[in-house]
Formats: structure tokens, sequence, C-alpha cells
């Protein structure tokens, strides 16, 4: 009855997977009753969703739930805290005791509002995914811990010399060298940003957005770009 005209014109079932589909239609709201395992995941695809919805109000697992609204300094602090918490406010509505449920599961569930934050910083989510990728790799870990190795050094010198070939500016000498000397040359520049930031001995756990901002304009300024 409650599909009568005019409703039931307006209702659009579609069936499908909906981690692995293309594209979501356009929603203003989701409400959703998650399978937990792919809880990561729907976050990542609500990121992709951009701004154009109005708010999810999802039931998630309480740890899960805990980490999306973590904050810095706290145990369950994460990248996962920090991405999410760039793109939405969120909100822990209530707790679900397992025992509300037959049978009951093994664990405690929370029912989360998401809404997308107005306006975001002017920062690309490449780039700021990019730069925590590497700086929670080893969040109990120093920034400078994080950032040092002949790996992270190469690949960031692999994209100063493009960002700098993009921009038409004269890379640093030393850093265009052979690959050994360049490399080397890189992981100095890399130590002397954040020793001059002020972020070689912080540690990601403990800091908040601006932090992260900050660290990233550091790297920006020297045409090293992390998207």
């Amino acid at each position: 009855e409650i599909f009568v005209r005019p409703h039931r014109t307006k209702l659009e079932i579609l069936v499908g997977d909906a981690i692995k589909a293309k594209s979501w239609p356009k929603f203003d709201l989701c409400v959703a009753n998650l399978p937990y395992k792919i809880s990561s995941p729907f976050i990542q695809r609500l990121i992709s969703a951009g701004r154009g919805f109005r708010a999810a109000v999802v039931m998630l697992q309480k740890e899960f739930a805990d980490r999306l609204t973590a904050k810095p300094g706290d145990k369950l602090y994460c990248r996962l805290s920090a991405s999410a918490q760039f793109h939405f406010k969120i909100e822990q509505l209530m707790k679900i005791n397992r025992n509300s449920f037959r049978p009951p599961p093994r664990v405690d569930s929370a029912v989360v509002r998401i809404e997308p934050r107005h306006p975001l910083p002017p920062v690309m989510h490449s780039e700021w995914d990019g730069l925590l990728r590497l700086v929670f790799a080893r969040k109990n870990k120093t920034i400078g811990a994080n950032f040092s190795g002949k790996s992270i050094a190469a690949h960031l010198r692999k994209i100063y010399m493009e960002t700098c070939c993009t921009k038409g500016l004269s890379p640093t000498p030393e850093v265009i060298a052979c690959e050994s000397t360049g490399v080397s040359a890189m992981e100095e520049k890399i130590t002397n940003i954040l020793r001059d930031s002020g972020f070689e001995k912080k540690r990601a756990r403990t800091l908040d957005e601006d932090d992260f901002l900050r660290l990233l304009l550091a790297f920006k300024k020297e045409n090293i770009n992390f998207g």
C-alpha cells in the first residue's frame, strides 16, 4: 500500500554490489546497515561520491565507529580517522549492544551520522591520502622515521623532478645527479623540510588536521607533492 500512486512512480530499485558498482546514482540521504567487512571500502566510496549528498546514517561495528571518530592522541586515532574527518563531520548517535540481536553477533554496533563538510580546504584528496599513507605507515614512530629510507626518497625524488618539469622550474642540481647521489640529496632535502617545519620529532597519532595541512604545505613549497 505504501507504493500506490503517486509514490510508486518515484521509486527505483537497483540491485547490485554497492562497492563493486562503477558509479553510484545521485542521492540525498543514505541509510544502511552494512556488512561490517565492507565498512572501510564504503567510507572510501562515500568520499569518492563527493559532497553532493546531505547525510548518511549507517550502522557499523562499534570499534570501527570509534576509529572513525577518534581524535589526535586517542589510542584508536589512525589514517582512517584523519582521512574521514577531513571530508566529513561524523557523530556517533547510539551504541547498540550485541545482545539486542538474535542470535547475538560477537561485537557491539554503533549508529553513525556522516555529513559532508562545507567548505573543504583546497587540497586534492589524492594529495591528502598520499601524505596520510606515509605518516601513518607506523603511527607510533616519528614523522622523521616514517620519511626515512632510500625507497621513500627515491619515490619523492621522482615526484619532485616531474613537478619541476611541469612547472618549468630547474630542480636542485644535487637531486638530479646520478640516481644514488640524487636519492641521498633527496633524503637530506626531506630531513631539512621536516626539521625546519618542526615535524621531524612529532608523531602522526598526535597531529590534527591543521598540522597535516602545514606539513603538506611545507613539502609543496619545495615542489614535492603526494598525489
